[in-house]
């Protein structure tokens, strides 16, 4: 059963955004950033209350910037989804989750050793270049759902 309702416009738009922010990640680095991607639409706290949708979790804007760096600077993001992708993006809207990223809201790439925490959000682990980050605990239950 899917963890969010989707289409298929939003398998495209979830395969490209794996791919601009972790293809040279390869799959499984694409998976956890797909992870984040549903957790974000699940969840229903702190920056991510008003996400219910795919679409709205790409395109969310914060303090005049969008949320994922590669919409607005990406010119991977702004090409065709490919197949291999969008079955990876599938996967994880139909329930696939890993650790590091199965329960994190929040990822990014520190260019040094990961910080044991990031806006008072507890590191869960890294795979490659990327750090992940749950939310702190009693913060946001909803993540943990479905």
């Amino acid at each position: 059963m899917a963890r969010v309702a989707f289409r298929e416009a939003d398998v495209n738009l979830m395969a490209r955004m794996m791919r601009a922010e972790a293809e040279g990640e390869g799959k499984q680095g694409m998976l956890y950033v797909g992870n984040v991607i549903v957790n974000r639409d699940v969840a229903d706290c702190a920056d991510f209350r008003d996400l219910r949708s795919i679409r709205d979790v790409i395109f969310q804007v914060q303090g005049g910037n969008y949320s994922f760096e590669a919409v607005q600077k990406g010119n991977v993001f702004y090409q065709r989804a490919r197949e291999a992708e969008k079955k990876l993006a599938r996967k994880n809207l139909q329930g696939w989750r890993q650790h590091p990223a199965k329960y994190a809201l929040w990822y990014f790439n520190p260019y040094a050793p990961c910080p044991p925490t990031w806006y008072d959000q507890p590191l869960t682990g890294q795979f490659k270049q990327h750090c992940f980050y749950e939310p702190a605990a009693g913060t946001c239950d909803s993540v943990y759902m479905g």
